[in-house]
């Protein structure tokens, strides 16, 4: 064990005399973290495309000094090689910031290093709650599973919804987001019948849609990946007549802005919960969604996109307080910090240093250009992060 840890340590100690950021500088270095590459390479356009949007629209300098994106590709779940790209960020590229992290694994294995080197990390996605806790200098635009599937149980419950059974892709965000709805929706006096966690692999869902149908629920809690799983579930549930025996779609990003319109019509009527839909009605939104499809024509924003625009906002910020020092002044002045975004109001919290924000349940429903949105229809205002105190 001693000899697995050496270099780490080693590294450590290096980075701990980097100092706070690197002044002398002339551009302001950030470095930006996500799987540009493999199965997940579809999450890590997003992000550039996002954060490319918000340069955009507010231009590629702060208080004088031209901020310089250095990408690197994390390929998917592969902390060592990611704890390896940001010791390589700070002490080869000497960058003053850190950005983006699509898995939680990911994020928490650079926490030592960020937080020994104070080099302040925006996660423009990882969602599980305890992440902030790892590094004083980690801070959160995104969103948690707590966050958006507490409001959906509190919804559900709201509805007269009184048994559910949950479904959920077997690993650490279905099980977060499977435990912030149960505990809730047992809370509210809601009872549920079975949980079924379905492995990554599968491709077949039959069975489960089986099970779920001879439950005797109500409805159906789901979270799946994005993607070809939630379109074959969507499909598969339309096909084996669910809804006509009553049970109720509800999920997250399963009918996500980038496969809707390939899932068809079986995803009318879906229920989900989230912080961002493509359809959400502002001003700013609109803006946001049009420069967007200017830079990359017939993408749709979404909740990858959204998080590393207000991402890119929190480090542009960060850098108009604390320059190319960064260090615990940046992160100091984005805590408590609030904005308008395309999503509508957010702040920093303080304390978690995550977002609180409004989650919206939204239905799947035909836009007035005959194309499939989530429309949003029901607002909880100032959601915080449910699962911080919860301990997850």
């Amino acid at each position: 064990m001693k000899k697995l840890l050496a270099p780490l340590a080693a590294a450590l100690a290096v980075l701990g005399s980097v100092g706070f950021g690197h002044a002398q500088s002339e551009a302001v270095k950030v470095g930006i973290i996500a799987p540009f590459s493999g199965p997940n390479s579809h999450f890590g356009r997003w992000m550039r495309q996002g954060l490319q949007t918000y340069v955009a629209q507010h231009g590629d300098t702060v208080n004088g000094k031209k901020v310089e994106f250095i990408y690197r590709d994390s390929g998917g779940v592969n902390p060592s090689l990611v704890r390896s790209l940001a010791q390589e960020l700070i002490l080869k590229d000497k960058v003053s910031y850190i950005g983006g992290f699509n898995f939680s694994p990911n994020a928490m294995a650079v926490a030592p290093i960020v937080q020994k080197a104070q080099i302040p990390t925006v996660l423009f996605n990882a969602a599980t709650s305890s992440v902030t806790k790892k590094s004083d200098f980690f801070v959160r635009g995104s969103n948690t599973l707590w966050q958006v599937y507490v409001p959906l149980a509190q919804w559900a419950r709201e509805q007269g919804i009184g048994k559910v059974v949950t479904a959920v892709h077997d690993f650490n965000a279905g099980h977060d987001s499977e435990e912030a709805f149960v505990q809730t929706f047992e809370k509210g006096g809601g009872k549920v019948l079975e949980k079924i966690r379905i492995p990554l692999s599968t491709t077949d869902f039959a069975p489960f849609i089986q099970r779920i149908k001879n439950s005797g629920a109500d409805g159906v809690v789901v979270f799946l990946i994005a993607g070809p799983p939630s379109l074959a579930f969507i499909r598969s549930f339309k096909d084996n007549g669910l809804p006509e025996a009553g049970i109720r779609y509800m999920g997250m990003g399963e009918t996500d802005e980038s496969t809707l319109q390939e899932i068809g019509d079986a995803a009318l009527g879906a229920i989900t919960t989230f912080h961002y839909a493509m359809s959400h009605d502002s001003d700013l939104n609109r803006q946001f969604v049009k420069k967007y499809q200017e830079l990359f024509p017939g993408q749709a924003t979404n909740f990858i996109s959204i998080g590393a625009y207000d991402g890119t906002h929190i480090l542009y910020e960060m850098i108009k307080a604390a320059g190319a020092e960064g260090g615990k002044k940046a992160v100091e002045a984005v805590k408590g910090m609030k904005w308008e975004s395309p999503r509508g109001p957010v702040m920093i919290d303080p304390m978690t240093r995550h977002v609180n924000q409004n989650v919206y349940i939204r239905r799947v429903e035909r836009g007035p250009d005959g194309l499939l949105i989530n429309k949003e229809f029901k607002t909880y205002e100032a959601q915080p992060d449910h699962g911080f105190d919860a301990g997850q």
